[in-house]
Formats: C-alpha cells, sequence, structure tokens
C-alpha cells in the first residue's frame, strides 16, 4: 500500500502528542511493508525534502502570510491576536503547497498512490485537495475536535472539520468516548472506526534505569526518598495541573513529605506559582517549566510512585499509556470525553489506576493518598499496568488495525469506481442506435 501522509508534526518538529504518534505508527507501516509519503510542516529549520527512517518526508518552506489574511480569509479568524493570525495562515500555506507538491510534482513523475491520509484540522485541507484532484480515497484521523478542546473555539476550524467529516471516506478516532462526540457533533456514525494509539513497551518498561541512577536522579531533582507524584503536559486548562495542584493542599495533610514534580510549559505557569505561594506548598511542589527529551521523560516515570493526568478533555492521551508502560499505577480525569476511561482498569483484579473527577481537588487528593499510603497496592497495579498495555495499546497493533481501516477505504472506493464505470458504460448501451 502507498500511503500519502498529511501530518502537521513530524519529526524533527514536535508541538505535542501528534508528532510522537506520527513518528510512531509510520515506523510501524514501514516495518510492515508499507510505502509512506509523508508531507509535514517545516519549522523553518528542516529539510524540505529527505528520507527518515526509510519513510520519504517532504517540509516546504513557509511564510508569514498575514497580511494578506482580510482578502483570503473571511470569519473569526480576523479577529484572532497577530500571532494567531499567522499561525493560521502558515497553517493554510503548508496544506496548499503540501496538497500541490503531490498533486502537481510527485505523481505526475510517475509516482502512484493508493490512499490519502490526513491528521486532524491542521493537515485536513490537504487531504480534502489531494480527494478532489486525485483518484484517491480519503482518510481522516480526528485526534480531537474544536469544540471539545475549547468549548466552541473558533467556527472557522469547526468548518474544517465539518467539511473533512463530509468529503473523507472513512474516520479514524481513537476511543470511543471521541467517537460518542462526534456523533453527537452530527458526524456520520456508519463511517467512524475507532483505533487505539500505542506507546513502544521495549522503550518504555520497567527496568530501563538501575535504582542507582533513579535514586541519583530523585535527588537531583529535589524529590529524594519522599513519595513522588509525576505529571507532565502542555500547562493548559483542559489538563488539569491546576486542579491537581490544589489537590497538593489536602495530601500534604496525610502525607506532608508528599512531592508534585510538574513538568511542561504554557499559559498556567504564573497560576500555578501563585496557587503553590497561596498554600504555603514551596517545599512540596516542583516545577520544570519546558519541554523535555523523550529520554527525561522516561527517567521522570522511571523515579516517580504515580503518574496523575487530571485532564478535564482528553480523547485519548498517551502519556497515561507511557506511565502504565513503565510500570506506574495512574491517576486519570474520567469525565466527559476521556479516553483515560478506556485505558486505566478502576476496579477488579485487573486494576491498574484510579478514575477520577478532574475538577475537584479533593477527588484528585482521596485516590491519591489512598495509593501512595498502601505499597502492596501499588505493586499490584504496576504489574497490571504494564500488563494492560501489552495486551491492547502497542504500536504494532495500534498499525495493524489501522491499516485494516485503510483497505476497508481502499475496496470499498474501488468498488464504487468499477461499479460508476459499469453503469456509464449500460447508460451508454442504452442510448446506442
Amino acid at each position: 500500500m502507498k500511503i500519502a501522509y498529511f501530518v502537521d508534526e513530524f519529526p524533527p518538529f514536535f508541538r505535542g502528542g501528534l508528532g510522537t504518534y506520527a513518528m510512531e505508527i509510520t515506523r510501524q507501516y514501514e516495518r510492515n511493508g508499507q510505502q509512506i509519503t509523508v508531507f509535514s510542516r517545516n519549522s523553518g529549520r528542516d529539510a524540505t525534502s529527505e528520507t527518515w527512517e526509510g519513510i520519504k518526508v517532504n517540509r516546504p518552506l513557509l511564510m508569514d502570510m498575514t497580511d494578506v489574511l482580510p482578502v483570503t480569509t473571511p470569519g473569526d479568524v480576523m479577529h484572532w491576536d497577530r500571532n494567531g493570525q499567522n499561525f493560521f495562515m502558515s497553517t493554510m500555506l503548508y496544506n496548499l503547497l503540501s496538497a500541490s507538491k503531490l498533486i502537481n510534482d510527485i505523481v505526475p513523475k510517475g509516482e502512484r498512490f493508493d490512499i490519502a491520509v490526513s491528521h486532524d484540522w491542521l493537515a485536513f485541507p490537504a487531504g480534502i485537495i489531494a480527494r478532489s484532484n486525485l483518484p484517491l480515497p480519503l482518510v481522516v484521523h480526528f485526534h480531537s475536535t474544536e469544540q471539545g478542546r475549547t468549548g466552541g473555539g473558533s467556527a472557522t476550524i469547526r468548518e474544517i472539520e465539518r467539511l473533512a467529516a463530509q468529503k473523507a471516506d472513512l474516520i479514524v478516532t481513537v476511543s470511543y468516548a471521541m467517537r460518542d462526540e462526534l456523533v453527537k457533533l452530527g458526524y456520520p456514525e456508519g463511517k467512524i472506526r475507532v483505533v487505539y494509539n500505542g506507546v513502544d513497551t521495549d522503550k518504555y518498561a520497567p527496568g530501563s534505569f538501575s535504582d542507582r541512577a533513579i535514586r541519583a536522579f530523585r535527588k537531583k531533582i529535589g524529590v529524594g526518598s519522599a513519595p513522588m507524584i509525576f505529571f507532565v503536559g502542555r500547562l493548559t486548562w483542559v489538563k488539569g495541573a491546576d486542579t491537581l495542584t490544589m489537590a497538593m493542599a489536602r495530601i500534604v495533610q496525610d502525607i506532608p513529605d508528599a512531592k508534585l514534580v510538574i513538568v511542561g510549559s504554557g499559559e498556567q505557569e504564573d497560576m500555578l506559582r501563585n496557587i503553590v505561594r497561596q498554600h504555603g506548598l514551596e517545599n512540596n511542589v516542583i516545577f520544570v517549566f519546558k519541554y523535555i527529551t523523550e529520554d527525561e521523560r522516561r527517567m521522570y516515570y522511571a523515579a516517580c510512585d504515580v503518574a496523575v493526568f487530571p485532564s478535564k478533555y482528553e480523547p485519548f492521551g498517551i502519556v497515561s499509556l507511557e506511565a502504565m508502560a513503565m510500570g506506574k499505577p495512574v491517576i486519570v480525569g474520567a469525565a466527559g470525553t476521556s479516553g483515560f476511561r478506556e485505558q486505566v482498569i478502576p476496579v477488579g483484579e485487573k486494576i491498574c489506576g484510579f478514575h477520577i473527577n478532574p475538577h475537584d481537588p479533593s477527588d484528585i487528593a482521596k485516590y491519591a493518598v489512598i495509593l501512595l499510603k498502601d505499597k502492596e497496592l501499588q505493586k499490584t497495579m504496576s504489574r497490571n499496568a504494564r500488563q494492560r498495555v501489552l495486551d491492547e495499546f502497542t504500536w504494532e497493533k495500534a498499525a495493524r488495525d489501522t491499516i485494516g481501516v485503510y483497505e476497508e477505504a481502499i475496496t470499498a472506493y474501488r468498488k464504487r469506481v468499477v461499479e460508476e464505470c459499469e453503469s456509464r458504460a449500460k447508460s451508454c448501451d442504452l442510448k446506442a442506435p
């Protein structure tokens, strides 16, 4: 199978979880004999064309087009700030140049594709254009929605998402919770297929670091031998770092030496500092306000006793799988659209974590205290968490299931083309003298 693959993030450019997803799953495709040509955003420092681990990658150079926004883009984008407008216009340019590269350069040189694939609104326009100009089926991946991320957000982005769902032959999404959200938004249920994301279980594994290295790291970051709670993610409202920090005021009442380590960056940094000052948590909360490498992230997982991800909106959430694969119990937000709820078993003999109300600091604190005080429960959850990932959430399984959806789309598309040709032929026969 030859796949034209439009995705905004791809190595070396990462903005969030989508980049990790695209990197890992395309590796699996290539290992399984699929031929992938990726069209991704150029950060301005990247090669415009290269082969990355056997995968062809195209990254068109972009430019500032904000000054022509008034004559090219109607709607609410006109009311965004300058940075937002520049981001929107560069995103549209990335889509137009990527689609043009495929349609007007690569295909005319004799390269043929079986399917076009496009991820989220950031790359949906390129997929739509490809489908309009080439005899290809289109599969779009919804990793989230504008409505879910922002509670409404941009009407322009919502329209891009709606158009993609309309034009696509099939829609792939990351959880049944996300499928339900799409259906509630009016997207055709018959088009939607659920495929879970995965994690590299060789890279994320218990025993990845020696006890000695972990002790040294804990000392370095200021945790020492204290119970350690870990959070990593964007510091935005939906991720819930603010609620988790407020929960620490209750946690330390039962476990005075507990440490919360928060890693990430975002608009909540000042708010989090203020929460710590207001509650006198300076000795209990450690901030690392920056993007960290994957190896650093793995070390933080290895060092912690429990990982907490109290997201208020999380269509999937790879971070919990990473922690679980490292053999760590997790506490996750389970309200609204929550892929965490499908990953984490909170009761029974396969228990691997707890579900909490991400809006309620006392609920987070309650379960964090239970877990930190019960070492045997930690051990049980650790074993079960690792096994849960091995059973259901590997990249091998994710790639196999996704390719199955692509094959379904290709088969249906080709059948439809044959039927249309046969119908036209019969029509011609009837009109013949």
